[in-house]
């Protein structure tokens, strides 16, 4: 054995939080009728007029199948437009139609809303070191060959 103890073990810990807040965070946009991986999508989209899909797959922690997905269901309730890229037609470029900019403006106030009220849990020294620490090990898990293994 290695002595590895999964409670303690850095990526298992972030997982756990990140997924225990995502589900937590979730009920805000259950209001809504969106689900985790839509949101995740309305989230990216909403953050340039007009992304091309292949670019959305690329900004979430999801694969190409749960985007294709959450994009098909966003655009079933016409939360999302497709169109043809202007300058390229084999790309696909996503949108938020009002509705969508709508909805996405209700839930992010209340996401907002709830990282106001976790981070207020933590000093500004804890809040400063946190970030400052996620913003280091994002900075090293990119680090080209994975030099960490």
């Amino acid at each position: 054995m290695a002595g590895l103890v999964l409670e303690e073990f850095l990526p298992y810990r972030i997982v756990v939080l990140g997924d225990r807040l995502s589900r937590r965070l979730a009920r805000a946009y259950a209001d809504e009728g969106i689900s985790i991986p839509e949101w995740r999508v309305l989230a990216v989209i909403s953050q340039q007029p007009r992304m091309a899909a292949r670019d959305v797959a690329a900004r979430t922690p999801m694969d190409k199948m749960a985007v294709s997905r959450a994009v098909a269901a966003l655009e079933d309730k016409g939360l999302v437009t497709r169109s043809e890229d202007d300058n390229d037609r084999r790309v696909l470029v996503l949108a938020l139609s009002r509705e969508g900019r709508r909805v996405f403006n209700r839930i992010a106030r209340r996401a907002i809303s709830f990282e106001r009220r976790l981070l207020e849990r933590l000093n500004s020294d804890e809040r400063r070191c946190f970030r400052a620490a996620l913003d280091r090990l994002d900075e090293i898990s990119k680090e080209a060959g994975a030099a960490i293994a």
